[in-house]
């Protein structure tokens, strides 16, 4: 008597397969991280928190980023509903992590994004940065000089450019200044001298990099009566004077008028 022989199950095709709800999920996921991060783009943009990470110049691709991300979170939720619940064919990656997990960290980012407010970089980072080299002559293009002809209407960055050029101190001993920024205390100079400062960015917040003058204070003024990250205007004359044995420019300042933090607080 002869045994019928049982048949085998038809092998599973390499690779772990989805479930219809798994995969649904997966997708939902996707669309849900697409749309706030095109949300994130455009607050940032009609809050004017955009302008704190990146180049005004580079703003139009965020913008032009967050309106793609939301266009196309639309059509892949209306794509999905047509299906009615139908799963899109699977396709094969390559992933580091288990499905959904790789959009899981990017909308948990885009939560982060939308609860926390960005800001500006303070003195300390301005320190870790090299603020105290003052005037950071190699990292500022001359070529891209515009500053203005009054001494006056000079803002930090356009004293940084015009000493890039020409770096004698004595040329400019006696120029009035007017210059704003935010306070910075390096701890090896002297108590009635500190550093009015700012951001420069080229692109975005990531390469943004300090420039800053030293300033000294009134008679009778202590840089105690200052607080970091403070800013102030700062209106006085420039002089020659030698700071960590280099001669170098210093404003010797007359009035010092505490300021709001101003919207944009980065030079370009």
């Amino acid at each position: 008597m002869v045994t019928p022989s049982r048949s085998k199950p038809p092998a599973k095709p390499p690779g772990r397969s989805r479930s219809p709800r798994l995969q649904n999920w997966v997708i939902w996921l996707d669309i849900i991280t697409l749309f706030l991060w095109g949300v994130v783009m455009m607050q940032y943009w009609l809050t004017g928190k955009l302008r704190i990470l990146i180049h005004p110049a580079y703003a139009w691709l965020c913008i032009l980023a967050g309106i793609c991300f939301l266009l196309i979170a639309a059509w892949k939720a209306l794509q999905l509903r047509s299906r009615r619940g139908s799963p899109e064919a699977p396709q094969q990656h390559i992933s580091l992590f288990p499905p959904g997990w790789s959009t899981g960290l990017l909308l948990a980012s885009a939560c982060i994004a939308l609860v926390f407010t960005p800001r500006p970089f303070a003195s300390q980072v301005a320190l870790d940065r090299g603020v105290t080299d003052f005037l950071s002559m190699t990292r500022v293009e001359p070529e891209s000089f515009r500053g203005a002809n009054n001494p006056e209407d000079r803002s930090i960055v356009d004293w940084t450019r015009t000493l890039s050029v020409y770096p004698e101190p004595d040329a400019y001993a006696g120029d009035p200044v007017n210059v704003d920024g935010f306070i910075v205390h390096p701890p090896d100079l002297d108590d009635n001298l500190m550093i009015v400062a700012r951001f420069m960015i080229t692109c975005c917040a990531a390469d943004a990099y300090p420039v800053g003058l030293p300033v000294q204070l009134p008679p009778g003024t202590s840089r105690q009566d200052f607080e970091p990250d403070s800013w102030v205007q700062i209106r006085g004359e420039m002089k020659s004077g030698r700071l960590e044995d280099r001669r170098q420019v210093i404003i010797a300042a007359e009035s010092l008028e505490p300021i709001p933090e101003p919207d944009d607080p980065y030079g370009y």
